[in-house]
């Protein structure tokens, strides 16, 4: 019974250990849970920004850094150490002493020595530390700037893959229009062969149209299936967990207008803002080098307490306490030109960032001019798609009309069918395409909202 009692107790004890470590692990690999219902493209963002591994990453990179910030400035705090020796002599050290002329050798001291001691210090100046204080700000405002850039490319990406995904739901609707209308021909075309007015060409042309419009359906819901994958992939959902999305035309076609007469501010784009904070980085680099030559001074203190016997036993009857206080400082004289050098190698880098700043800058007005154009051929191509659509759907049913009174030719038909399936298609693909040339302009101009 003992023995299985200890076993129980045993197994018990592994079962908790095992549990212990893989409930982090379990609640590591748990995956977010979607949204319920359909989602509007704020609520793919807003789930974005708070799952996608990416923004994840920059928010720890974030609490690394402060970390990192913390432990360079508690150098400037006490240091306080608790020290402690104990040994033991098996033959007492000698010294000489010399009596009536005569160096005699004696042994001094007891068998047994212990020594207890409080030590601190404090830094009053210090390069190194210096260089930690004045790095601190500029140190957490770029990892702050590298969230935002994180931020940035999500709702960029998650945003045109959202239009995307859009375009091909649309594309979808206008297939399945085409086959009910091209469903609706075939039948007339079929009556009217039945009822001998014309030959088979019609309805067999009326055929070949419906099977192809078929083809086109089936690859738009196969592209939809792998445009969803990659908007769940950038949302930071997991395959499996469905997603359905939700939109309102009206509202698409009031965001695609934007104002094109803002003038750009490069101040205003991330990577700009990065730079100057890494330059600013870099003169911190600067001074701790100018200012090297500078000694570093600390203050001290020290309270011991020994305890001396030949018995150890008795070691700890007897306290001998000492206490005392001082500063010390350490001046570099001569390092063999080493900061001279060090100090030169940043000035350097202190003007290559300059020149990057530059080319950045050329490269923020050239991307914002591309940007601007695409986004305003874009909008005509839309303005006219919008048109084209308009009358296209009336050229459609007056030639409908007119073929079933026996006026026009099913070729007529079927040109007006094509045409209203192109201007379909053409107009939703202009809509969606001028919306995600809008996310590029924003951001292009260092607009691009961020929070949701």
């Amino acid at each position: 019974m003992r023995y299985f009692s200890r076993a129980a107790r045993t197994a018990g004890i592994l079962s908790g250990l095992l549990l212990a470590f893989s409930q982090p692990a379990a609640r590591a690999q748990t995956q977010p849970a979607a949204p319920s219902g359909t989602l509007t493209l704020e609520q793919c963002l807003q789930f974005a920004l708070q799952n996608q591994p990416a923004v994840r990453q920059a928010r720890l990179d974030e609490e690394t850094n402060e970390s990192s910030i913390r432990i360079g400035l508690a150098g400037w705090l006490p240091q306080i150490a608790l020290n402690g020796t104990g040994q033991h002599y098996f033959q007492l050290p000698y010294t000489v002493i010399p009596i009536d002329g005569i160096n005699t050798p004696r042994q001094i001291g007891l068998r047994n020595q212990s020594t207890i001691g409080l030590a601190a210090t404090q830094s009053i100046y210090n390069n190194d530390l210096s260089l930690a204080r004045r790095s601190a700000g500029p140190s957490r405002q770029f990892y702050q700037q590298n969230s935002v850039g994180v931020r940035i490319d999500v709702v960029s990406d998650v945003s045109k893959a959202f239009y995307d995904v859009l375009l091909s739901q649309r594309q979808l609707d206008v297939l399945n229009e085409d086959i009910v209308r091209l469903q609706r021909s075939l039948q007339d075309a079929k009556a009217r062969y039945d009822a001998g007015i014309v030959d088979k060409i019609d309805y067999k042309q009326a055929e070949i149209l419906l099977n192809n419009s078929i083809v086109a359906r089936k690859q738009a819901q196969e592209s939809i299936k792998a445009k969803s994958a990659y908007l769940k992939e950038l949302m930071g959902l997991s395959a499996p967990q469905p997603l359905q999305l939700q939109y309102d035309t009206t509202r698409l076609m009031q965001d695609a207008v934007v104002d094109t007469a803002v003038a750009l501010d490069p101040a205003n784009r991330i990577e700009f803002q990065q730079l100057q904070t890494q330059k600013a980085l870099q003169n911190a680099q600067i001074r701790y080098y100018q200012y090297g030559w500078l000694p570093s001074v600390g203050a001290f203190g020290n309270y011991n307490t020994a305890f001396l016997s030949n018995e150890l036993s008795t070691l700890y009857s007897q306290r001998l306490p000492n206490s005392y206080a001082g500063l010390q400082f350490s001046l570099p004289i001569f390092t063999g030109t080493r900061r001279l050098q060090n100090l030169r190698r940043e000035r350097l880098t202190d003007q290559r960032i300059d020149q990057d700043i530059l080319a950045t800058r050329n490269r923020i007005n050239t991307e914002y001019e591309q940007a601007l154009a695409s986004y305003k051929g874009n909008y005509a191509d839309y303005l006219t798609g919008q048109r084209n659509l308009a009358l296209s759907k009336e050229v459609y049913n007056v030639v409908q009309l007119q073929y079933r009174e026996g006026i026009k030719t099913y070729l007529d038909v079927i040109v007006a069918q094509t045409t209203l399936r192109t201007a379909q298609l053409n107009y939703y693909s202009a809509l969606f395409q001028v919306l995600s040339s809008k996310v590029d302009l924003l951001r292009a101009q260092g607009t691009l909202p961020t929070q949701y």
